[in-house]
Protein backbone atom coordinates (compact mmCIF):
# COMPACT_ATOMS: atom_id res chain seq x y z
CA UNK A 1 0.00 0.00 0.00
CA UNK A 2 2.96 2.33 0.34
CA UNK A 3 5.36 3.36 -2.39
CA UNK A 4 5.92 5.76 -5.22
CA UNK A 5 2.77 7.79 -5.79
CA UNK A 6 1.69 8.30 -9.36
CA UNK A 7 -1.10 10.51 -8.06
CA UNK A 8 1.34 12.74 -6.20
CA UNK A 9 3.64 12.89 -9.21
CA UNK A 10 0.86 14.40 -11.25
CA UNK A 11 -0.66 16.65 -8.66
CA UNK A 12 2.11 18.25 -6.66
CA UNK A 13 4.19 19.53 -9.52
CA UNK A 14 1.05 21.30 -10.68
CA UNK A 15 0.25 22.48 -7.17
CA UNK A 16 3.39 24.58 -6.96
CA UNK A 17 2.27 26.43 -10.09
CA UNK A 18 -1.30 26.86 -8.92
CA UNK A 19 -0.20 28.40 -5.63
CA UNK A 20 1.46 31.24 -7.54
CA UNK A 21 -1.63 32.18 -9.44
CA UNK A 22 -3.52 35.26 -8.35
CA UNK A 23 -6.76 33.50 -9.25
CA UNK A 24 -6.30 30.85 -6.59
CA UNK A 25 -7.83 32.85 -3.74
CA UNK A 26 -10.88 33.61 -5.86
CA UNK A 27 -11.43 29.90 -6.51
CA UNK A 28 -10.95 29.06 -2.85
CA UNK A 29 -13.37 31.77 -1.84
CA UNK A 30 -15.94 30.42 -4.29
CA UNK A 31 -15.69 26.95 -2.76
CA UNK A 32 -16.08 28.42 0.74
CA UNK A 33 -19.18 30.30 -0.43
CA UNK A 34 -20.79 27.20 -1.93
CA UNK A 35 -19.92 25.01 1.06
CA UNK A 36 -21.39 27.57 3.47
CA UNK A 37 -24.61 27.97 1.51
CA UNK A 38 -25.11 24.22 1.22
CA UNK A 39 -24.64 23.55 4.93
CA UNK A 40 -23.85 24.99 8.33
CA UNK A 41 -21.59 28.07 8.58
CA UNK A 42 -19.79 26.31 11.44
CA UNK A 43 -17.04 24.11 9.91
CA UNK A 44 -17.34 21.72 12.87
CA UNK A 45 -20.75 20.75 11.50
CA UNK A 46 -20.00 21.15 7.79
CA UNK A 47 -17.41 18.74 6.40
CA UNK A 48 -17.21 20.41 3.01
CA UNK A 49 -16.65 23.84 4.55
CA UNK A 50 -13.94 22.43 6.78
CA UNK A 51 -12.20 21.00 3.71
CA UNK A 52 -12.45 24.37 1.98
CA UNK A 53 -10.96 26.17 4.98
CA UNK A 54 -8.09 23.66 5.19
CA UNK A 55 -7.36 24.24 1.50
CA UNK A 56 -7.46 28.00 1.99
CA UNK A 57 -5.13 27.91 4.98
CA UNK A 58 -2.67 25.63 3.18
CA UNK A 59 -2.43 28.30 0.46
CA UNK A 60 -1.93 31.08 3.05
CA UNK A 61 -5.28 32.71 2.42
CA UNK A 62 -5.74 35.39 5.14
CA UNK A 63 -8.07 34.40 7.97
CA UNK A 64 -10.11 37.58 7.65
CA UNK A 65 -10.80 36.79 4.01
CA UNK A 66 -11.97 33.30 4.95
CA UNK A 67 -14.19 34.68 7.70
CA UNK A 68 -15.62 37.35 5.40
CA UNK A 69 -16.51 34.76 2.75
CA UNK A 70 -18.33 32.60 5.31
CA UNK A 71 -20.16 35.57 6.80
CA UNK A 72 -21.24 36.86 3.41
CA UNK A 73 -22.47 33.46 2.26
CA UNK A 74 -24.36 32.68 5.46
CA UNK A 75 -25.93 36.08 5.93
CA UNK A 76 -27.22 36.96 2.49
CA UNK A 77 -30.33 35.50 0.92
CA UNK A 78 -29.17 36.73 -2.45
CA UNK A 79 -25.80 37.07 -4.08
CA UNK A 80 -23.56 34.75 -6.02
CA UNK A 81 -25.19 31.41 -6.74
CA UNK A 82 -22.89 28.77 -8.14
CA UNK A 83 -23.76 25.47 -9.74
CA UNK A 84 -21.56 22.41 -9.51
CA UNK A 85 -20.84 20.80 -12.87
CA UNK A 86 -18.61 17.90 -13.87
CA UNK A 87 -17.24 17.67 -17.40
CA UNK A 88 -15.69 14.56 -18.92
CA UNK A 89 -13.65 14.30 -22.07
CA UNK A 90 -10.50 13.27 -23.86
CA UNK A 91 -7.36 15.28 -24.43
CA UNK A 92 -4.75 14.76 -27.12
CA UNK A 93 -3.68 11.12 -27.40
CA UNK A 94 -6.82 9.76 -25.77
CA UNK A 95 -6.01 10.96 -22.24
CA UNK A 96 -9.19 10.91 -20.15
CA UNK A 97 -10.11 13.92 -18.01
CA UNK A 98 -12.64 14.80 -15.35
CA UNK A 99 -13.05 18.55 -14.85
CA UNK A 100 -15.03 19.90 -11.90
CA UNK A 101 -16.35 23.45 -11.97
CA UNK A 102 -18.38 25.93 -9.95
CA UNK A 103 -20.17 28.37 -12.22
CA UNK A 104 -22.85 31.02 -12.21
CA UNK A 105 -23.34 30.57 -15.96
CA UNK A 106 -23.57 26.97 -17.17
CA UNK A 107 -23.60 27.87 -20.87
CA UNK A 108 -20.53 30.06 -20.63
CA UNK A 109 -18.47 27.51 -18.74
CA UNK A 110 -19.51 24.60 -20.97
CA UNK A 111 -18.54 26.59 -24.05
CA UNK A 112 -15.18 27.59 -22.64
CA UNK A 113 -14.28 24.08 -21.46
CA UNK A 114 -15.38 22.54 -24.76
CA UNK A 115 -13.29 25.06 -26.69
CA UNK A 116 -10.17 24.24 -24.64
CA UNK A 117 -10.56 20.52 -25.31
CA UNK A 118 -11.12 21.12 -29.01
CA UNK A 119 -8.11 23.41 -29.37
CA UNK A 120 -5.92 20.80 -27.72
CA UNK A 121 -6.89 18.14 -30.21
CA UNK A 122 -9.34 16.47 -27.84
CA UNK A 123 -13.09 16.49 -27.33
CA UNK A 124 -15.60 17.02 -24.56
CA UNK A 125 -17.84 14.00 -23.99
CA UNK A 126 -21.07 13.23 -22.21
CA UNK A 127 -21.25 12.77 -18.44
CA UNK A 128 -20.13 9.22 -17.73
CA UNK A 129 -18.03 8.92 -20.89
CA UNK A 130 -14.79 8.57 -18.90
CA UNK A 131 -15.99 8.41 -15.30
CA UNK A 132 -15.76 4.62 -15.26
CA UNK A 133 -11.98 4.96 -15.64
CA UNK A 134 -11.69 6.72 -12.28
CA UNK A 135 -12.42 5.97 -8.63
CA UNK A 136 -14.04 8.65 -6.46
CA UNK A 137 -11.90 8.78 -3.33
CA UNK A 138 -11.18 10.74 -0.20
CA UNK A 139 -7.70 12.25 -0.37
CA UNK A 140 -5.65 13.66 2.50
CA UNK A 141 -2.06 14.74 1.84
CA UNK A 142 0.80 15.82 4.06
CA UNK A 143 4.33 16.93 3.33
CA UNK A 144 6.85 14.15 3.74
CA UNK A 145 8.58 15.66 6.78
CA UNK A 146 5.56 15.35 9.13
CA UNK A 147 6.19 11.64 9.68
CA UNK A 148 8.19 8.68 8.48
CA UNK A 149 6.64 6.43 5.88
CA UNK A 150 6.12 3.69 8.46
CA UNK A 151 4.51 6.01 11.03
CA UNK A 152 2.14 7.55 8.51
CA UNK A 153 1.24 4.12 7.16
CA UNK A 154 0.36 2.75 10.61
CA UNK A 155 -1.59 5.76 11.83
CA UNK A 156 -3.49 6.29 8.58
CA UNK A 157 -4.60 2.67 8.37
CA UNK A 158 -5.63 2.75 12.02
CA UNK A 159 -7.71 5.85 11.22
CA UNK A 160 -9.55 3.95 8.48
CA UNK A 161 -7.57 4.71 5.33
CA UNK A 162 -7.47 2.10 2.59
CA UNK A 163 -4.15 3.14 1.05
CA UNK A 164 -1.07 5.17 1.85
CA UNK A 165 1.31 6.30 -0.89
CA UNK A 166 4.53 7.86 0.36
CA UNK A 167 7.59 9.49 -1.12
CA UNK A 168 10.27 11.66 0.54
CA UNK A 169 8.23 14.75 -0.40
CA UNK A 170 4.62 13.68 0.19
CA UNK A 171 2.24 11.31 1.95
CA UNK A 172 -1.01 10.64 0.08
CA UNK A 173 -3.66 9.00 2.25
CA UNK A 174 -6.58 7.51 0.37
CA UNK A 175 -9.88 6.35 1.80
CA UNK A 176 -13.47 5.75 0.76
CA UNK A 177 -15.68 8.79 0.38
CA UNK A 178 -17.88 7.48 3.22
CA UNK A 179 -14.93 7.33 5.64
CA UNK A 180 -13.32 10.58 4.52
CA UNK A 181 -14.41 12.90 7.36
CA UNK A 182 -13.47 10.41 10.07
CA UNK A 183 -10.05 9.65 8.57
CA UNK A 184 -9.32 13.34 7.98
CA UNK A 185 -10.22 14.35 11.55
CA UNK A 186 -8.14 11.57 13.11
CA UNK A 187 -5.11 12.56 11.04
CA UNK A 188 -5.57 16.22 11.93
CA UNK A 189 -5.56 15.27 15.61
CA UNK A 190 -2.18 13.59 15.11
CA UNK A 191 -0.43 15.72 12.49
CA UNK A 192 -2.34 19.03 12.26
CA UNK A 193 -3.89 20.45 9.11
CA UNK A 194 -2.95 18.61 5.90
CA UNK A 195 -1.92 20.29 2.67
CA UNK A 196 -4.90 18.69 0.94
CA UNK A 197 -8.18 17.29 2.24
CA UNK A 198 -10.88 16.73 -0.33
CA UNK A 199 -12.85 14.29 -2.41
CA UNK A 200 -10.98 13.59 -5.61
CA UNK A 201 -10.84 11.42 -8.72
CA UNK A 202 -8.06 8.88 -9.17
CA UNK A 203 -7.49 7.06 -12.44
CA UNK A 204 -7.64 3.27 -12.25
CA UNK A 205 -4.85 3.03 -14.83
CA UNK A 206 -2.36 5.59 -16.13
CA UNK A 207 -0.92 6.30 -19.55
CA UNK A 208 2.78 7.16 -19.37
CA UNK A 209 3.64 10.23 -21.43
CA UNK A 210 6.77 11.03 -23.44
CA UNK A 211 8.03 14.61 -23.67
CA UNK A 212 5.95 15.59 -26.70
CA UNK A 213 2.78 14.15 -25.19
CA UNK A 214 3.52 15.74 -21.82
CA UNK A 215 3.93 19.17 -23.42
CA UNK A 216 0.53 18.92 -25.10
CA UNK A 217 -1.28 17.58 -22.05
CA UNK A 218 0.34 20.11 -19.71
CA UNK A 219 -0.80 22.91 -22.00
CA UNK A 220 -4.39 21.68 -21.78
CA UNK A 221 -4.24 21.24 -18.01
CA UNK A 222 -2.78 24.74 -17.55
CA UNK A 223 -5.50 26.23 -19.74
CA UNK A 224 -8.27 24.41 -17.86
CA UNK A 225 -6.87 25.36 -14.45
CA UNK A 226 -6.54 28.96 -15.60
CA UNK A 227 -10.31 29.13 -16.21
CA UNK A 228 -12.03 31.01 -13.39
CA UNK A 229 -14.82 28.42 -13.07
CA UNK A 230 -12.69 25.28 -13.02
CA UNK A 231 -11.94 23.97 -9.53
CA UNK A 232 -10.10 20.72 -10.26
CA UNK A 233 -8.68 18.73 -13.18
CA UNK A 234 -8.00 14.99 -13.00
CA UNK A 235 -6.46 12.89 -15.76
CA UNK A 236 -5.28 9.33 -16.32
CA UNK A 237 -1.73 10.24 -17.29
CA UNK A 238 1.66 9.83 -15.65
CA UNK A 239 4.76 11.91 -16.39
CA UNK A 240 8.05 10.12 -15.58
CA UNK A 241 10.55 12.13 -13.56
CA UNK A 242 13.06 12.41 -16.40
CA UNK A 243 10.37 13.77 -18.71
CA UNK A 244 9.13 16.10 -15.99
CA UNK A 245 12.58 17.61 -15.55
CA UNK A 246 12.73 18.43 -19.25
CA UNK A 247 9.18 19.76 -19.19
CA UNK A 248 9.91 22.12 -16.31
Amino acid sequence: MAGHSQFANIKHRKGAQDARRAKLFTKLQREITVATKLGNPDPNFNARLRNAIIAARSCNMPKDRIDTAIKKASGAAEGDNYEEIRYEGYGNGGIAFIVEALTDNRNRTAGEVRSLFTKSGGSLGETGSVGFMFDHIGLIEYEGNVATEETMFEIALEAGASEVESSPEWHSIICSTDDFSVVRDKLIEKFGDPKTARLSWRAKDHITLNLEQAQKISKLVDALEDNDDVQSVSGNYFIPDDVLEKLE
